[in-house]
């Protein structure tokens, strides 16, 4: 049953990084997406303590990773920093245990998840190379927008639990 919260926090994962991308990308206000990156950012730090409770632990290890992450440009938004070191450094974090997930997915036989995994390394990673002022945020605006239905949307919809759900609304087909 827990399992039936992945494909949903990904797409609550989605509607956070759409507006920070337009956000890089001149179209957004801060305090706005700050608090949309906030209640995600909480959203998936509770996705995240449901999966740990209800035994599915590895992805609860990506999800609390990433919604720490969340959190902290959450705060670095409605704050104003200018300085983004600290979350440019979460986002090391968050990448590297992204890039352990690679692996985990792959062994699991997950390939597409492990093809995600590879994309979320890419994207904190570009997240820390633009907070230490490294690499343009139009980039990471463009490479968000991108992952955010390659690595979001299509696993959710491919999501047997979600899915199964979709296929029987009166309008999918």
């Amino acid at each position: 049953m827990v399992f039936q919260l992945t494909a949903p926090t990904l797409i609550l994962i989605m509607s956070m990084w759409i507006p920070v991308a337009f956000l890089y990308l001149g179209h957004g206000d801060a305090k706005g997406t700050g608090a949309v990156t906030a209640f995600v950012g909480g959203c998936v730090l509770l996705s995240a303590f449901l999966h740990a409770l209800f035994g599915a632990g590895a992805v609860s290890a990506l999800l609390f990773a990433h919604g720490l992450l969340y959190c902290t440009v959450a705060y670095a938004l409605l704050a104003g920093l200018e300085d983004l070191k600290a979350v440019g450094n979460v986002s090391l974090v968050a990448c590297i245990i992204s890039f352990v997930f690679i692996f985990f997915f792959k062994n699991a036989g997950a390939t597409w998840f492990a093809i995600c995994a590879a994309g979320y390394v890419v994207l904190t990673a570009e997240v820390f190379l633009v907070c230490y002022g490294k690499l343009s945020a139009k980039l990471l605006a463009y490479s968000l927008i991108i992952w955010a239905f390659l690595g979001l949307m299509i696993p959710a919809f491919a999501d047997p639990a979600f899915s199964s759900l979709l296929w029987k609304m009166p309008f999918a087909g």
